[in-house]
């Protein structure tokens, strides 16, 4: 081989270990980097499609009933219930009328089940496609602006909490975290940092409950995680009983830990039911009571939620009340009555 072309190899492959040192930088910064960095951006925004859909009409729910709701909340003057097994969010001013005066806000969706918004843009886990999409309300109707592919593995849970500025959505099966923010006076959403627990990767986990600087994980399997918030490191485990091991969401209220459990350590719906605790440690001997028979019982109860002063819980397997609204009032429920 001559001098030249002992020169061309080896700038080739000066080049080639530039490029690969490059992709392994962004490959390790995009599990790594501080929540003040811009991950990325969505897929373009399509304005003409958006100019489109603003001139089409607001759709209205084409269904009298809800299967498998899984989450009411209200932001600003609208209600919104997440209605999973019809794949739609619906929205309205009230909670008295009939759900098929209902408007649609989404129908795009494949097994959604939350919403978030900060009164700005609203958040939607689209669960079986891995998607987060975003919306804004523009004229009295709610555009699709963004979309972000590839999110985890079925994200389930999206939560924005005010303190932080930052949404949080939880891939059920990956342990993954995907922090969501937008700056201000500027609706583009933008991916900040993604936070991982290992130790539930492989787990279906369906909620986190963020509460001052920590964050809960509930059971999928074995344990209730405390972790940190801002690192994620994991504070405290929590062993519950087999019984209980399916659980959705861990809602303090008062002086107890209320926390809904879906399935059994074997997917068995028959274990579905409400239970509450002062202490976390003490589940494994006991230490809890099962409140389901203030809700009649024997079906799935899934996400509580704070609405006007008062709280709502969804549930299916049993028709004639889907969505449930409670008191609680020096420890004691009271005022239970179905809503739809």
């Amino acid at each position: 081989m001559n001098k030249s072309t002992f020169s061309r190899y080896l700038i080739l492959f000066t080049v080639i270990l530039a490029v690969a040192a490059i992709a392994a930088f962004f490959i390790y910064r995009r599990h790594t980097t501080s929540d003040t960095e811009c991950l990325a951006f969505s897929e373009p925004v399509d304005e003409a499609a958006l100019t489109a859909a603003a001139l089409e009409e607001i759709k209205s729910n084409p269904f009298s009933d809800l299967s498998v709701p899984t989450y009411l909340t209200k932001v600003e003057d609208l209600y919104f219930i997440v209605d999973c097994y019809h794949n739609q969010v619906i929205y309205h001013d009230n909670l008295t009328d009939p759900l098929w005066q209902w408007s649609v806000m989404t129908d795009e969706i494949n097994r959604g089940h939350t919403l978030a918004s900060d009164g700005i843009v609203y958040l939607i886990d689209d669960t079986e496609n891995n998607r987060i999409l975003i919306f804004e309300k523009r004229d009295g109707r709610f555009l699709h602006t963004q979309t972000f592919s590839d999110i985890g593995n079925r994200p389930h849970y999206i939560v924005y909490d005010e303190k932080t500025n930052t949404f949080y959505a939880w891939s059920s099966m990956s342990g993954e975290m995907y922090l969501f923010r937008h700056d201000s006076g500027d609706t583009r959403v933008y991916l900040a940092g993604i936070r991982k627990i290992d130790e539930l990767d492989n787990v279906y986990v369906r909620s986190f409950t963020i509460q001052d600087d920590v964050i809960y994980f509930v059971s999928g399997n074995s344990s209730i995680i405390k972790a940190k918030l801002n690192t994620f490191k994991i504070l405290d485990t929590w062993p519950v009983p087999d019984t209980m091991a399916g659980m959705i969401q861990l809602t303090p209220i008062q002086d107890y830990f209320y926390i809904t459990v879906s399935t059994d350590m074997t997917g068995n719906q028959d274990y579905a039911t409400i239970i509450r605790t002062r202490n976390l440690s003490g589940l494994m001997s006991g230490e809890y009571e099962d409140v389901y028979g203030n809700f009649i019982g024997g079906g799935t109860p899934y996400y509580m939620t704070y609405v006007d002063n008062a709280w709502y819980l969804t549930e299916h397997r049993l028709p004639g009340h889907s969505v449930w609204r409670f008191q609680v009032t020096d420890n004691k429920i009271t005022d239970v009555e179905a809503v739809y």
